[in-house]
């Protein structure tokens, strides 16, 4: 009995860590939340990772069946929050596979050991990058 519990509890103490390194590893650094429009005109939130390349951002929908990336297929006029501002951009979806191994190496450099973890809970092979140009 003593054995079921000690083992209980070391399983508990392993998935509560799991999760919080989980949770760490998607909020800890620079992350942006996307509002999208659906085609019934509903805005749709998505908190991101977000890297730069000049004054355009980059993202990635980790398959192209994601809600956010099917929404700005139909608008690509999307707003990103980003450090308490919101600003505008147009979404363009960048071709696969020179659009993948960009943002993939992108977020790669930029989220290091946790673009690592990500991966071992999230299949980015078949991933969409898409850049956000500043709508003036």
């Amino acid at each position: 009995m003593r054995t079921s519990v000690a083992l209980g509890g070391a399983l508990l103490i392993t998935i509560l860590s799991a999760g919080a390194i989980t949770l760490y590893a998607l909020e800890g650094n620079d992350v942006i939340v996307l509002h999208t429009h659906s085609p019934d005109g509903a805005m749709r939130t998505t908190r991101t990772w977000v890297a730069a390349d000049g004054v355009a951002l980059w993202v990635e929908a980790a398959q192209p069946e994601r809600p956010f990336y099917q929404h700005l297929l139909v608008d690509p006029e999307v707003e990103v929050e980003r450090n308490g501002a919101v600003s505008r951009y147009r979404a363009t979806p960048m071709g696969n596979p020179d659009g993948h191994a960009r943002i993939r190496a992108m977020l790669a450099q930029k989220y290091g050991w946790a673009d690592c973890w990500v991966s071992l809970l999230q299949d980015t092979s078949r991933s969409v990058a898409v850049r956000l140009d500043p709508i003036e």
